[in-house]
């Protein structure tokens, strides 16, 4: 599985340089899916209410198909040990054959929800493959003497 992780980074918000980081952010979904050609391509940080936080509507832009359940998972395994993990604005989709996710920005965090996520992600890239998921076991013919 070819993948690609952007990490979103503060230092526009705090002024370092401009704050282009919606557009930039939706440039290299773009690329990551439409050039690269990975199969996955996550995000960390850059989820939450906050002015800066704009990684949700970026990947919104970019998205041809949104898939809310991945979003609905992160925050419900999040929230039984952080309890305003409910304000996460996680967001999942595809573009083409490419499964994009939002992941939280603690590396912690991360590993929790890629477990939880893992079946779901691996099915949805066989999908986007056209592969099938769920090959059938192998299936003999019946003898009778």
């Amino acid at each position: 599985m070819k993948s690609g992780r952007i990490t979103i980074s503060d230092r526009a918000s705090a002024g370092v340089y401009a704050d282009r980081s919606g557009p930039e952010i939706e440039s290299v979904l773009r690329e990551l899916a439409d050039q690269a050609g990975c199969d996955l391509i996550v995000t960390t940080a850059g989820r939450g209410i906050s002015a800066r936080d704009v990684t949700p509507e970026a990947t919104r832009m970019v998205i041809e198909k949104e898939l809310p359940g991945l979003g609905d998972a992160m925050r419900m395994q999040s929230l039984a040990k952080v309890r305003t993990a409910i304000l996460s604005r996680a967001t999942a989709g595809t573009r083409g054959r490419s499964l994009i996710v939002n992941l939280p920005g603690k590396p912690a965090a991360v590993r929790e929800c890629l477990e939880i996520l893992a079946p779901a992600i691996r099915e949805g890239v066989a999908h986007l493959r056209g592969e099938d998921p769920h090959p059938a076991a192998i299936q003999t013919s019946p003898t009778y003497e």
